[in-house]
């Protein structure tokens, strides 16, 4: 089969399409055959060497997938059958012809959804969902700081806010982006390349702050978060574009507000030592957004949810698809399409 690979870390132009051994489904899995797959910042890092797959997952890059099922390994539970139309969290390889995925992190299309559409879902979708309610606890009314809000993770978490009846405000780079989070639901938003990000929250908020900062930006942002962090507020990390180093005095900081600091990286998380290639973690989380939120991208529902798309490239310009992640210019994810 192909795949997108590199030989050695570095550029988008280290990148190419290679033929390489079709996987075969093991104990409990999947074989997909993929239609479509996106990118994701974790790709660029893996790609310049700086993050490597977690032990016993595919070097291929790709962290999620749209497909339809190829073949079942032994001990399948029989929930799913040949050709079923299904998207998959991964944890490598879905940039391929064909990916093996646990069958407990499939998901069904939904309905009228096309591939292109669908594996724009399970990275950002999930990573939203899990940061607002496996770590954030997000409630009800609660004001939400969502940075990188044109990101793909940013638009689902903006609609997944709504969805919990939370107010999401944003952070953004251009008037461009901020007016697609406004179209997400955005309540509000703010560029942080001309404004004090900090200053304009607690003036929409009317003094008080925001609950919960979903933070994919890190060190550079730290002091603006806590001026518009909220007493008991949990600010949440998940990326460090801008690096992890502190220099101040964060703690008493955090500690006059009596807020909390939350980690949380999705690749990472590992099966249970005993298991096959089972994580457990991640079966808990793929379920209950299937039962809580699945169900509002299909027609019908309120409200309807959709993932955005930005561009689609074909896999074999894999090197280009980077090259405009790089640039930080697109809105929603983009796209690879993978060849029959």
């Amino acid at each position: 089969m192909f795949a997108a690979y590199f030989d050695c870390p570095g550029g988008p132009e280290n990148l190419y399409m290679k033929e390489v051994m079709k996987p075969d489904p093991g104990e409990g899995e999947i074989l997909v055959k993929v239609s479509a797959s996106a990118l994701n910042r974790a790709d660029l890092l893996q790609r310049r060497g700086k993050y490597p797959p977690p032990k016993g997952a595919s070097d291929i890059l790709g962290l999620e997938a749209a497909g339809s099922v190829a073949g079942l390994g032994p001990g399948c539970s029989g929930r799913w059958k040949i050709g079923d139309a299904v998207m998959a969290l991964l944890s490598g390889g879905g940039q391929a012809q064909y990916v093996t995925v646990p069958e407990g992190l499939l998901m069904p299309i939904p309905k009228d959804m096309t591939f292109t559409q669908a594996a724009a879902i399970p990275e950002a979708w999930l990573t939203a969902f899990q940061l607002l309610h496996f770590v954030g606890k997000v409630q009800e009314g609660e004001r939400v700081l969502i940075h990188a809000g044109a990101s793909g993770v940013g638009l689902a978490a903006i609609q997944l806010v709504r969805l919990a009846k939370a107010i999401p405000i944003v952070t953004a780079g251009t008037q461009e982006k901020l007016e697609a989070t406004a179209n997400a639901g955005a309540a509000a938003g703010f560029n942080y390349k001309i404004e004090d990000f900090s200053e304009k929250v607690l003036e929409f908020t009317q003094g008080s702050g925001v609950d919960i900062i979903l933070d994919c930006v890190g060190s550079s942002y730290w002091e603006k978060n806590l001026n518009c962090l909220n007493t008991d507020g949990r600010w949440i990390i998940y990326g460090l574009l801008s690096g992890g180093e502190v220099h101040g005095d964060l703690l008493a900081r955090l500690l006059s507000k009596r807020a909390s600091i939350h980690t949380s990286l999705l690749r990472s998380r590992d099966k249970e030592a005993s298991s096959v290639f089972f994580p457990q973690y991640k079966e808990r989380l793929v379920r209950t957004f299937m039962e809580e939120v699945l169900p509002h991208f299909s027609g019908g529902t309120s409200p309807r949810l959709q993932p955005f798309v930005d561009s689609v490239y074909p896999l074999h310009a894999i090197a280009e698809a980077h090259r405009a992640m790089e640039e930080n210019k697109n809105i929603g994810k983009i796209v690879i399409e993978i060849p029959v």
